[in-house]
């Protein structure tokens, strides 16, 4: 029978159904529904045949499954008709997470706007839709064209037009589940104001003068690395920051005059010695308004584009280029002064589910959903994506491969990495080794709590099973300041020393009982989540005095900056970086975030110790061993309860190198043997050049205090 579908109604106040596999409709009817009335599926042209498999109560509706005789199309439209006259579109549900789909549908080819000699070429991935259009805007936001897109092989719609050209505003209208949706391209390489067109573009034309993306600072090996993680904001959003364009990528092309011996700006990054600044989110996020002056104050982990810089750090938000621009010109300035550059890259879940362009493109393919039909909510933003499905993979590895071509990015973060797929992980190390094999990879892999077997996940866990990607160590956090959820909890580093042998292990890269390599061990007891190490100290330690809490403060960074693995130091630790106990300051004002230039200035003692630390750990590849064989260079010296020290045995030399720390509150005495000893740091001085010559056997160290010297055995 051939029915003229346009009258029918696309939902029903009675009963709900959707396609959740190529065979199966599950359709949810009112309990007051007749059940011994018929059911009718059409495609609009033809009646389909089917069998009811179940047909059950659920409180106050009834569930009823439909094995239906022909295989779903995606892309067609298909109505159930009751005998009442109640229709309903059949709308996509579960089918389009499952492993058929994702087989069937999966595309490897190039997505976005595509100019070519010829015009532009237009692809979207949208497998169930029935109909995609290119809408074309003028630069006063006017809709001057629509171009149909013809559906293509597994799910990809084409449009090109020889008239389009670059500076062409464009979105998409796409057709799906009965409603038209208009959002930005989910690949869009360039956009407006808060992205809502995206823009054709010559990326050649976004380039600055001397551009090499691949033009960059020398690096052998990750645990050559010293991280340093700073805000494009709060770095120059102080008027004592001597910058002009506060907040802005600008900023960082800026050198400023050395003020009271130390330098400003970029060069003060330089001077301190640190190997990367990692950058937190620079992809566009939702929680700031571009179109505001001055803009809200926001970390950024609320992402909306992936491909797109944010535009609330550029001085010309509303001119696509301008901001491409100044993410390189900053880029191509960090490298210039010898640092690598690290984005913070927000996959596991956007600003808005529903506001998404990958869920108006494609809905319910790229999140993950619990068995209730409810998006699953391991990242407590309500949204995890679904990394694991081979096209969400695909956004991921296509977005990291283009940010470290295009910007020439020397490494990737991964925010809330337990939300993704161990194969997603590895897949993005392949890629990036294929581009540039320095390219560093880490990020938080905590447990999360997301629909996804725990064996799949890149927790730190299963380190073993991603070599070559780092986690973020939380034992060693928590061994040395305290554990993190607990405020009055101590570390090793502030008088806690019952957890000398964990410090031990951490010491040691913690090869012992977590990672492969020591390279995977990203060491840190501050980042920009949670207290500062300051505040912490204020909260766990209201008694104690401000030069006992420094000197907790200095041993905590550095066992940090000492230990075999990757250091990971947040801008400001170096000088006590306080948010005023601020825990959790994500969009705090720039009182509490900034980076405080006069506070550096103030205790630049410490700062200057902080970078003396650094020389050495640079300096002498005993710092810096990676291979789990390696560690048997590292002898631990028996030590009394607050003392831990212990011996590195120089490569190729006679020489080794002691380090001793005291974790408690009284001067301690340790025997470290006959002969001459070269003086490296004593807790105020820190050196590559000794800073005296000792031959003494007992040596006394102060509380709280890192000694490191040179003993030629």
């Amino acid at each position: 029978m051939i029915r003229d579908y346009s009258a029918y109604k696309k939902v029903s106040q009675a009963f709900t159904a959707y396609w959740d596999d190529f065979h199966t409709i599950t359709v949810m009817a009112n309990i007051s529904l007749d059940v011994k009335d018929a059911y009718t599926l059409t495609d609009g042209h033809l009646d389909i045949p089917f069998e009811v498999k179940e047909n059950s109560k659920m409180g106050k509706k009834r569930l009823i499954s439909l094995q239906v005789d022909r295989e779903y199309m995606p892309g067609n439209n298909y109505y159930l008709i009751h005998s009442s006259g109640e229709t309903s579109l059949v709308f996509t549900g579960k089918v389009v997470r499952t492993d058929m789909f994702d087989d069937r549908y999966y595309y490897d080819g190039e997505l976005g706007a595509l100019l070519t000699e010829n015009g532009t070429v237009f692809r979207v991935w949208a497998p169930t839709a029935t109909e995609v259009i290119v809408n074309i805007y003028n630069d006063t936001f006017q809709k001057i064209k629509e171009l149909p897109m013809l559906k293509q092989e597994r799910g990809v719609f084409e449009g090109s037009s020889a008239e389009v050209s670059e500076g062409a505003l464009y979105t998409y209208s796409v057709n799906v589940n009965g409603e038209c949706r208009e959002t930005i391209d989910p690949y869009a390489r360039a956009a407006t104001s808060n992205c809502k067109f995206g823009m054709v573009i010559n990326s050649s034309h976004t380039n600055p003068e001397g551009w090499n993306p691949f033009n960059k600072p020398s690096f052998a090996k990750p645990s050559d690395a010293i991280i340093y993680e700073l805000h494009v904001r709060d770095f120059s959003v102080q008027a004592k920051s001597e910058l002009k364009n506060r907040g802005k990528y600008k900023a960082f092309t800026e050198e400023p005059p050395d003020k009271d011996g130390i330098p400003a700006g970029i060069n003060y990054i330089k001077w301190l010695g640190v190997t990367h600044v990692e950058l937190l989110p620079i992809q566009d996020f939702g929680s700031v308004d571009e179109m505001k002056v001055p803009p809200s104050y926001n970390w950024g982990y609320d992402p909306i584009h992936y491909f797109v810089p944010e535009g609330s750090y550029s001085l010309n938000s509303h001119e696509p280029y301008t901001r491409i621009r100044e993410v390189k010109e900053m880029i191509q300035k960090l490298h210039e002064k010898g640092l690598r550059v690290i984005m913070d890259v927000v996959f596991n879940h956007v600003y808005q589910l529903h506001a998404s362009p990958l869920e108006k493109v494609v809905p319910g393919y790229y999140f993950r959903f619990d068995h209730g039909g409810k998006p699953s909510n391991g990242t407590g933003v309500g949204n995890d994506t679904a990394s694991e499905r081979r096209m969400m993979r695909k956004l991921i590895v296509d977005s990291v491969v283009y940010w470290a071509k295009e910007y020439g990015i020397d490494g990737f973060r991964f925010d809330l990495m337990g939300i993704h797929d161990k194969e997603t992980m590895n897949e993005v190390r392949y890629a990036l080794d294929c581009i540039d094999p320095t390219i560093l990879v880490f990020g938080e892999g905590w447990h999360m709590n997301t629909i996804l077997p725990d064996h799949r996940k890149a927790m730190s866990g299963n380190a073993r099973e991603t070599p070559r990607i780092g986690y973020f160590n939380d034992h060693f956090r928590d061994s040395v300041k305290g554990k993190l959820f607990d405020t009055r909890s101590t570390g090793f580093a502030n008088g806690n020393f019952s957890v000398k042998e964990e410090v031990k292990k951490c010491i040691m890269g913690s090869v012992e009982d977590k990672f492969i390599t020591a390279s995977q061990s990203i060491n840190y007891v501050e980042c920009h989540d949670n207290h500062t190490l300051w505040d912490r100290l204020n909260r766990s330690h209201p008694g104690v005095s401000e030069d006992v809490k420094q000197r907790m403060h200095r041993l905590a960074t550095a066992i940090t900056i000492l230990s075999q693995g990757i250091p990971f130091i947040h801008a400001g630790q170096e000088f006590f970086r306080t948010k005023n106990g601020v825990e959790d300051s994500y969009k705090s004002p720039d009182k509490i975030n900034r980076f405080d230039w006069q506070r550096m200035r103030a205790v630049q003692a410490n700062v200057k110790y902080i970078r003396g630390l650094i020389s050495i750990r640079k300096h002498f590849d005993a710092f810096r061993m990676a291979e789990r064989h390696e560690m048997n260079r590292i002898s631990f010296i028996d030590s009394p309860g607050p003392i831990l020290a212990y011996r590195i045995q120089q490569q190729h030399s006679s020489e080794s190198i002691v380090v001793i720390h005291n974790g408690g509150f009284h001067d301690d005495i340790i025997d470290i043997g006959d002969g001459e000893k070269w003086i490296l740091a004593d807790g105020e001085i820190a050196s590559v050049e000794p800073i005296r010559k000792t031959s003494d056997k007992l040596l006394s160290v102060a509380p709280f205090n890192t000694i490191i010297l040179i003993t030629n055995d």
